[in-house]
C-alpha cells in the first residue's frame, strides 16, 4: 500500500477505537455512582462525624471545591471506557500491525497477547486487594486527635496509579521471555542474573509504589520474583528446544562453531585403473620433439 493509504486506514483504526472509548464511557455515565462507590470502597471510612475524630483508625471522603464533583465524575466514566473498550481499540491496533508480520511472528504474538492480558488483570487485582491494608498503614501515621479528609479525585489518581504500576510489573517477566524467544538474551544469562534482579525488583517495589509501606513493597515485589523465575524456566526450556533443532542457534554471528577435527579411519584403497595416455606421451615426444622426461600417466 502507498504510505498514504496507510495513514488513512491508520485514522480509520483510530477513528473506531475513540468511538468505541466515547460509547463506553457515555454508557459509564449511568452507572457512575456504583463507580464511585467501588472505587472509594477501600478506603476505611468513618461511620462517626467529624467532631469525633478517632485519628489514623479511618478517613472521611470529600470534595474539596465546586467543580471537584463534575470533573472526578468525568474521570472515572473515562477511566471505565478506556478500560472496558480495550477489546476494540486493541484490536484496531493490531488489524493495523498485523498485516506487516511473518506467519510465525503472529503465532507468538497471539500467545505473548495471551498471557500480557491475565497476567495485567493479576496485577491489577492484587493492587486493589492489598489497597485497604496499604491505606490503613498509611493512615495509622496520623496523631490521635486529628482528621482525614481525603480528596475523591486525589483517591482516585492513587488507585489508578497503584492499579498501572502493578499490572506493567507484572509484564516484566513476560518481557524477559519475549527477549528470550528473540534470542537476545538466554536462559543461563538469566540464572546468573537472579541476584541482582531479586535486589532490584524490592528496590523497584520500595520505590514504585505509591504507599511506601513494606506492605505495599513486598506484595509487588514477590509475585514478580515468583514470576521472574517461571520465566526463567520457560527461557531454558526453549533453549533446549533450540539446541535441539539447531545445535548452532546460540553462536553469535562472529562465532566459530563447535569441528569435529578427529582424523577418521580409512577403509581398503580402491583401486583406479589408470587413464590412457596420449600417442605423443607414449612416444616421449611432445610437439614432435622427443623427449625423455616423464609425465603423471608414466
Amino acid at each position: 500500500m502507498p504510505l498514504v493509504e496507510h495513514l488513512r486506514e491508520l485514522r480509520n483504526r483510530l477513528a473506531k477505537g475513540m468511538l468505541a472509548i466515547t460509547v463506553v464511557t457515555v454508557a459509564a455515565v449511568f452507572y457512575s455512582q456504583q463507580l464511585m462507590t467501588f472505587l472509594a470502597d477501600p478506603v476505611p471510612r468513618c461511620t462517626e462525624g467529624l467532631g469525633e475524630s478517632t485519628g489514623g483508625a479511618c478517613a472521611v471522603i470529600a470534595y474539596t471545591d465546586l467543580l471537584s464533583p463534575f470533573t472526578t465524575t468525568v474521570k472515572v466514566c473515562l477511566l471505565a471506557g478506556i478500560v472496558l473498550a480495550s477489546p476494540v481499540w486493541l484490536y484496531q491496533l493490531w488489524a493495523f500491525v498485523a498485516p506487516g508480520l511473518h506467519k510465525h511472528e503472529r503465532k507468538y504474538t497471539y500467545w505473548f497477547v495471551a498471557a500480557a492480558v491475565p497476567l495485567f488483570l493479576g496485577g491489577a487485582w492484587l493492587a486493589y486487594t492489598i489497597m485497604p491494608i496499604s491505606m490503613r498503614v498509611l493512615l495509622g501515621i496520623t496523631p490521635d486527635g486529628s482528621a482525614n479528609i481525603l480528596p475523591m479525585d486525589k483517591i482516585l489518581d492513587f488507585i489508578v496509579r497503584m492499579i498501572l504500576i502493578f499490572g506493567g510489573a507484572f509484564e516484566l517477566p513476560l518481557l524477559l521471555v519475549m527477549l528470550n524467544f528473540a534470542g537476545a538474551v538466554t536462559g543461563r544469562r538469566m540464572i546468573g542474573w537472579w541476584r541482582g534482579v531479586v535486589m532490584g525488583v524490592f528496590v523497584f517495589g520500595a520505590v514504585a509504589t505509591p504507599t511506601t509501606d513494606p506492605i505495599g513493597m513486598i506484595a509487588l515485589a514477590g509475585p514478580i520474583v515468583v514470576l521472574y523465575f517461571i520465566a526463567v524456566g520457560v527461557a531454558l526450556l526453549n533453549d533446549r528446544r533450540r539446541r535441539r533443532a539447531d545445535p548452532d542457534a546460540e553462536l553469535d554471528d562472529d562465532e566459530a562453531s563447535h569441528l569435529d577435527l578427529t582424523p577418521e579411519p580409512i577403509d581398503g584403497i580402491e583401486p583406479v585403473s589408470a587413464s590412457p595416455a596420449l600417442p605423443q606421451q607414449a612416444s616421449g615426444a611432445v610437439d614432435g620433439t622427443p623427449s625423455n622426461r616423464y609425465d603423471d600417466v608414466t
